[in-house]
């Protein structure tokens, strides 16, 4: 399926002709007529409709998600622990399950942010040069035969994802500046943008 992304993007984004993408997909140069042709991304199949372990609890895990997402990103529990409380519930259906329901959830809430106005999206693909994204973590590291809490500064070109991670004993000004500057040198240069999580 991610093929006829491919074919697509060659044709219609890289404005390459029908020979070259037969070239570098290996696909006859009808195939690839009937594809754009037929101005389909990926092939449609029906699944039929069967009842999930999961659908008796779905209410009760979507309340859980919702309370999640309005907590910062490091106070958000991982998928195992909702699955552990449901499983106390009652639900024999594995983690796996969960985590497909919950990210179909996520998926909704974003189509109903994107058509009603609200919410802010980044687009997955740039070109280059055109971004860059940053943000903050934390991690320990024994410097001095002590355990000492760092700040970890990630700085990432969005198009190849190149990325420099630099270790700080504060979150300062003085330490975002730094960051940066360090980062753009290794780059070659500052890109158009820069885009920030949110609690950076």
């Amino acid at each position: 399926m991610g093929l006829l992304n491919v074919i697509r993007r060659m044709a219609l984004r890289e404005k390459l002709p029908i020979r070259e993408i037969a070239r570098r997909t290996g696909l006859s140069r009808n195939t690839i007529r009937k594809y754009l042709k037929a101005g389909t991304v990926e092939p449609k199949f029906s699944v039929p409709e069967r009842p999930s372990k999961l659908d008796p609890f779905a209410d009760k895990l979507a309340g859980w998600l919702k309370t999640e997402t309005s907590k910062s990103r490091k106070q958000r529990r991982t998928l195992s622990r909702p699955h552990a409380d449901l499983v106390a519930l009652g639900f024999t259906g594995s983690c796996n399950r969960v985590a497909a329901f919950a990210r179909g959830w996520r998926a909704e809430r974003q189509r109903e942010q994107q058509t009603t106005g609200r919410g802010t999206f980044v687009p997955l693909t740039f070109r280059p040069g055109e971004a860059f994204q940053f943000d903050w973590s934390e991690d320990y590291a024994v410097i001095g035969g002590e355990r000492t809490k760092l700040q970890v500064a990630h700085i990432k070109l969005a198009h190849s994802r190149v990325f420099l991670v630099r270790a700080y004993l504060l979150q300062t000004h003085e330490m975002l500046f730094d960051a940066h500057w360090r980062g753009f040198r290794v780059f070659g240069g500052v890109p158009e943008r820069g885009i920030y999580d949110s609690e950076a």
